[in-house]
């Protein structure tokens, strides 16, 4: 009788031992061991509160400027100096951020819904469908995709809003591409042939039971989506093409420090601080990208 109560807690822990996890687990688990990974997620977790609550934790107004004080460098009443109108970069860098996050995440949401749609449409369609709408694809992959920016932004203004669309519109065509494929191979699974069978209509099946089972690629795609954005944002910014005062961006700041700083000795903080900001998020955000692909791929160390 005690053999047969001794033996029952090892039956019961065997069980729990072996009790199946869902893939979101198991990703989880490898994302966690993955050390690098999970640095930038908690970089990137202080970054973006940081711009979340900039309006009450900056050191000083976002304008305030102190023409007897320009130009000062990094010491304990500015942190990161001054600018050329006496602003404190510390304050300006953590109001970019917020534009520079808003600019990332925005247009990546763009591109994830015209991207995984269109992908999603093309694949499961299929034929001249699918063949039409990947060939317009091409097409555009065929133009360079900043110049169509630029030319948005000449034409139709240079408003952030413009600047959010604009990017997004360029950004989808990959994505487009990596849903298409995906569905191409779920289509033909015993769920999707189930829901067919159920007379479940073609918009259900895509947006019910196709596009959910694409959460993973979707989401790797889009963490290395935001720091291209981002990236791409800087680049107009710098051109002059990007955000416009009195907003400014981590790109727009390192522009005003290029265009004053010659040479960088003299006036280095102006856009040494807002490079390394942008410098420290793009690299963030890419290796959180490539721990959630790793932790995503179900042939990664388990």
């Amino acid at each position: 009788m005690t053999g047969a109560t001794t033996a029952q807690p090892e039956a019961d822990a065997m069980f729990d031992s072996v009790t199946p996890r869902s893939l979101w687990v198991d990703a989880w688990r490898r994302l966690m061991k993955n050390k690098l990974a999970v640095a930038s997620g908690i970089v990137l977790i202080v970054m973006i509160s940081t711009a979340l609550l900039t309006p009450w934790i900056a050191p000083y107004d976002y304008e305030e400027q102190d023409l007897a004080g320009q130009y000062q460098s990094p010491s304990w009443k500015h942190w990161m100096g001054t600018d050329m109108k006496g602003r404190d970069i510390l304050t300006r860098v953590m109001w970019g951020a917020r534009i520079s996050f808003a600019v990332g995440f925005v247009a990546t949401g763009v591109s994830l819904l015209v991207g995984v749609t269109w992908g999603a449409i093309a694949g499961f369609a299929g034929g001249k469908v699918d063949n039409y709408m990947m060939r317009f694809v091409d097409i555009l992959y065929g133009l360079p995709y900043m110049f169509v920016v630029i030319l948005l932004m000449t034409y139709v203004g240079r408003s952030i809003v413009c600047l959010f669309v604009g990017l997004g519109l360029v950004e989808w065509l990959t994505m487009s591409r990596i849903v298409r494929a995906s569905a191409i191979s779920l289509k033909q699974k015993e769920f999707v042939e189930a829901a067919r069978a159920l007379g479940a209509r073609p918009g259900t099946i895509i947006f019910r039971h196709l596009i959910p089972n694409l959460l993973g690629p979707v989401i790797v795609y889009s963490t290395l989506t935001v720091p291209r954005v981002m990236l791409q944002e800087a680049f107009l910014s710098f051109l002059g093409l990007g955000v416009q005062a009195p907003n400014c961006s981590w790109g727009s700041l390192a522009n005003v420090g290029a265009s004053v700083t010659s040479p960088i000795q003299t006036y280095w903080w102006l856009i040494v601080f807002p490079g390394a900001a942008l410098a420290i998020t793009l690299l963030a955000l890419n290796a959180l990208g490539d721990g959630l692909r790793d932790a995503l791929d179900p042939r990664g160390a388990i």
